[in-house]
């Protein structure tokens, strides 16, 4: 079972929709992860920093910077970073093909898994037709879903003062809800259409905040969730096995765990 009471190291990482720069994004958890977790290659697959929140106020903490410097701080000592910029840091697209820090900025790409297997990485928006098609219903529904996430925040702050531990309600009643079931679906099945287009064997995507992997229709869907609600990570082993870690529930097992007993004088 993964601790995070130790560093691992992973072939590839890829993490999405943290929205620094809004006060929904858990950085903290973002923070611990990075520091309890290596890769060869880091995919950051979209929405790393919500534009559209900071055009209408400037909130910026510094756990934020200090995730942007982490990140940095990998490329500079070797790990491959790509960054595939979504719909809510779009003005990045202005700089595809570039290297910042480090850091390639590009509109998609393919990774090959150690056991040969191509996987399209995409932040997904391009496939999602309310975003397509209807950006203002988009920034309509944002502005929803950030109210959500005050309720949430309050939500876990009681939880917390009565012992508990972090759960994610938005992302729950989200999950209830039926028309966000039939979307999710149509957005999975979407992509993997469009796998099946491009002749891979995988597509790796963020977008829609809901952590999955599993195989469909001859193709592996993965979706590496966010860090707003679920705090999920897609992750690579040495193997070519990937894996979704849950790192909110990693830690939670973590601060749980008995302390060790101190040896005997």
């Amino acid at each position: 079972m993964e601790t995070a009471s130790e560093v691992k190291r992973y072939r590839s990482i890829w993490i999405s929709d943290v929205h620094l720069g809004t006060r929904g994004c858990k950085a903290e958890f973002l923070l611990d992860f990075l520091k309890h977790n290596e890769s060869d290659y880091l995919y950051l697959v979209g929405d790393i920093v919500d534009g559209w929140r900071l055009k209408k106020g400037w909130y910026w903490p510094q756990a934020h910077n200090d995730v942007v410097q982490k990140v940095l701080r990998r490329a500079r000592k070797g790990a491959k970073v790509v960054y595939i910029p979504g719909n809510h840091d779009e003005g990045a697209r202005d700089f595809l093909g570039l290297a910042f820090g480090g850091v390639k900025v590009m509109e998609e790409a393919v990774h090959t898994t150690a056991d040969g297997r191509r996987l399209l990485v995409t932040h997904g928006d391009q496939f999602d037709a309310v975003v397509k098609y209807a950006k203002w219903l988009a920034i309509v529904g944002d502005h929803a879903y950030v109210a959500l996430l005050h309720v949430n925040t309050a939500f876990n702050w009681a939880r917390r003062k009565l012992g508990f531990g972090y759960w994610s309600l938005s992302a729950y009643l989200k999950h209830k809800a039926k028309s966000a079931v039939e979307y999710i679906g149509a957005y999975e099945t979407t992509l993997v259409e469009e796998a099946q287009r491009r002749g891979v064997e995988g597509i790796v995507c963020g977008h829609i905040h809901h952590a999955e992997l599993r195989e469909m229709e001859g193709i592996l869907y993965c979706n590496d969730g966010d860090w707003v609600e679920s705090c999920t990570a897609l992750v690579e082993h040495a193997s070519g096995a990937l894996e979704i870690l849950h790192w909110a529930e990693i830690m939670q097992r973590r601060e749980s765990a008995p302390l060790p007993e101190r040896a005997a004088a």
